[in-house]
C-alpha cells in the first residue's frame, strides 16, 4: 500500500507511524479478524519479517497442524524487512506479525494512534552468523573487523543493533574501526555478497550453510552467542486487535507453546522433515546443519513471556547506539502484554 524509501529503521517507523496516525486506525479496525461462526476456524493474517530457519518452532507449528487444533487458521506472507511487516501491522493489512522488538519502541515513540503490542516471544537471541569471504586460517579474533567492510543491516534494525553490540563487547568501535554497509536490502543481500560486495556479512540460516556449503563464506562467530539471551523476535499485534480478539490470541501462543516444547526435544532429523516444505531448495543434510547450529547457541524460547530485563537490555543497546534517546525509553508495560503467556503457561 505504501512505498518506504527511507534512510534507517527509526527513520521508517517513525514516518509509518505518523501515516497510521491518519489512516492507520481505521483500516485496523476494519482489517481485524471478524467473529467467526461457531465451529468454524478464526483467520489470521500473519506475517514473518523473512522466510529462515530462526523460526522453526513456527513453521513445526504450521505444518504439525498446532494452529487447527486450536481452532486458527493462518495465512503466511513474508514482508521482507521489519518496516514492511510493522507497515502491514499499522495499516491493518496484516493481524499478527513475527518482527524484532525494536519496532515498537520506535512506535510507541511517535504520534501513532494505533499501537503494537509483543504479546510472546519465539527467539531468545540473535541468530546471525557472521561470515568471512577468506577461509580463515587461525581462530577469529574480532579485531580483525578493522579497516574492513561488514554488510549489516538498516541502521536501528535488530540485526545492525545486535552486531553493533556485539562488536562493542569484543572491543571494536562500529563507528570508527570500520565501514558498516547498510544500504543492502534483506532480499538482495546474498546476491550483494555473491558479487564481491564487502569482506564479511552477517546471515542468517539457511544462507549461511549454503553459502559455506558452496565454498562462498565461511562462519567466524555467532552474534547471539556475543550478545546473550535478548529477545530477538517476537509475535506483535495492535492493542485493539488483541482487545477484540483475546480468544485468538490465547490460542495462538498455545500453539507457539506446544511447538516450543517439541523443538526442545525432538530428534533434528524430524525437526528438518517437518520445516522441510518451508525451505524447498535445501536438502536434508544442510537442514539439518542449520538446526544443530541454532540449538548450539540456544536460539529458541522455551519460556513464550518477553521479560522486563529483556526489554530493559534492548533499550540499553539502542541507547548506546544512537537509535533511543535515554529520555525516550519505554515503559514495559506500554510494550508488552503477559496475559496469554501466563494463561498458557499455567
Amino acid at each position: 500500500m505504501f512505498t518506504f524509501l527511507l534512510k534507517n529503521e527509526r527513520a521508517a517507523l517513525s514516518r509509518m507511524a505518523r501515516l497510521a496516525g491518519v489512516i492507520g486506525l481505521a483500516l485496523s479496525l476494519a482489517g481485524g479478524a471478524i467473529a467467526q461462526s461457531v465451529g468454524a476456524p478464526a483467520k489470521v493474517r500473519y506475517e514473518e519479517v523473512v522466510r529462515s530457519v530462526l523460526y522453526l518452532p513456527m513453521y513445526v507449528a504450521l505444518n504439525q497442524g498446532y494452529f487447527k487444533d486450536v481452532g486458527l487458521e493462518v495465512g503466511l506472507k513474508t514482508s521482507q524487512g521489519t518496516d514492511k511487516g510493522m507497515a502491514a501491522l499499522l495499516s491493518g493489512s496484516a493481524d499478527i506479525v513475527l518482527i524484532g522488538p525494536e519496532a515498537s519502541i520506535y512506535v510507541a515513540n511517535s504520534d501513532s494512534p494505533v499501537k503494537p503490542k509483543i504479546f510472546s516471544g519465539l527467539t531468545a537471541t540473535d541468530g546471525f552468523f557472521l561470515m568471512s569471504r577468506e577461509k580463515p586460517a587461525a581462530a577469529f579474533e574480532w579485531n580483525q573487523l578493522k579497516g574492513k567492510k561488514v554488510m549489516a543491516f538498516r541502521p536501528g534494525s535488530n540485526p545492525d543493533i545486535f552486531l553493533e553490540t556485539a562488536m562493542r563487547k569484543k572491543g571494536v568501535d562500529p563507528k570508527k574501526d570500520l565501514k558498516l554497509m547498510n544500504n543492502i536490502g534483506p532480499a538482495a543481500r546474498t546476491g550483494a555478497w555473491m558479487a564481491g560486495q564487502s569482506d564479511y556479512a552477517i546471515f542468517l540460516e539457511p544462507e549461511a550453510t549454503m553459502l559455506e556449503k558452496s565454498g562462498k563464506g565461511y562462519i567466524v562467530a555467532s552474534i547471539g552467542r556475543v550478545v546473550g539471551p535478548v529477545d530477538y523476535t517476537v509475535f506483535t499485534a495492535t492493542d485493539a486487535y488483541l482487545s477484540r480478539n483475546p480468544g485468538v490470541a490465547s490460542a495462538w501462543v498455545e500453539a507457539i507453546v506446544r511447538a516450543q516444547k517439541h523443538v526442545a526435544t525432538a530428534p533434528v532429523a524430524d525437526l528438518a522433515k517437518q520445516a522441510a516444505a518451508f525451505f524447498p531448495g535445501m536438502e536434508a543434510g544442510e537442514l539439518m546443519t542449520a538446526i544443530e547450529r541454532y540449538r548450539a547457541i540456544g536460539l529458541w524460547k522455551t519460556n513464550p513471556t518477553v521479560e522486563r530485563s529483556a526489554m530493559e537490555t534492548l533499550q540499553d543497546m539502542l541507547v548506546a547506539t544512537g537509535m533511543l534517546g535515554a529520555d525516550k525509553r519505554v515503559k514495559y508495560e506500554q510494550l508488552v502484554v503477559t496475559d496469554f503467556t501466563s494463561k498458557a503457561q499455567r
